[in-house]
């Protein structure tokens, strides 16, 4: 299956247009995401301006989304009380998959997070940790791939930002590639601050 152009798999179930692929492509490991942020994300100028910022790896591109009532795949940009702002792409830092940015209204964070993963989440851990000073949580998970059944490996954190809630989620193409993007991930949630 990983033969595929699984680029383009991965961005048609994901609401975005096909971005085609190169199965030639070499990987390089995006644990690069462990060095310190050379760039952030979520103020004005950034690529994707939100009520938080934090840190991006090295090489992920971000890119505003919005979502209009009359597109045709803003269904897919929504999720429980979230509806997508702005995804980073990890291709070309050698990953296929994204961290997307979810924004919504002010609510509890439990139940916004459990509407957002749905109820064909299965083995959900939820932790509540601080994130930008605020309380947060996390969410670590396993859903069942559209492409073969798999279980892969799933992950979200969520905060309340003041003017809404942002929830910050690995979208990854499989467990392998959620494993090696996990550091850019987690660097996200420890580097985020309101604006």
């Amino acid at each position: 299956m990983k033969t595929l152009c699984r680029t383009a798999l991965l961005t048609a179930l994901a609401t975005l247009a096909l971005t085609g692929c190169d199965s030639e492509e070499k990987k390089t490991p995006a644990t690069a995401s462990k060095e310190p942020a050379t760039a952030k994300v979520g103020a004005a100028g950034s690529g994707c301006e939100l009520p938080v910022s934090f840190g991006i790896a090295d090489g992920w591109k971000p890119k505003q989304v919005t979502v209009t009532a009359d597109d045709p795949l803003a269904a897919l940009a929504r999720k429980g009380p979230f509806t997508m702002a702005c995804e980073i792409d990890a291709k070309p830092a050698g990953n296929l998959g994204f961290l997307r940015v979810w924004t919504g209204e002010r609510a509890e964070l439990k139940p916004a997070l459990t509407a957002f993963i749905g109820d064909k989440a299965q083995e959900p851990a939820f932790t509540e940790t601080p994130i930008g000073g605020k309380p947060g949580l996390t969410v670590d998970y396993q859903q069942k791939s559209q492409l073969d059944g798999t279980l892969e490996k799933e992950s979200a954190f969520v905060v309340d930002s003041g003017k809404g809630l942002v929830l910050v989620s690995l979208d990854s193409f499989d467990s392998g590639e959620h494993t090696e993007m996990l550091p850019a991930y987690e660097l996200a949630q420890k580097t985020l601050v309101l604006n």
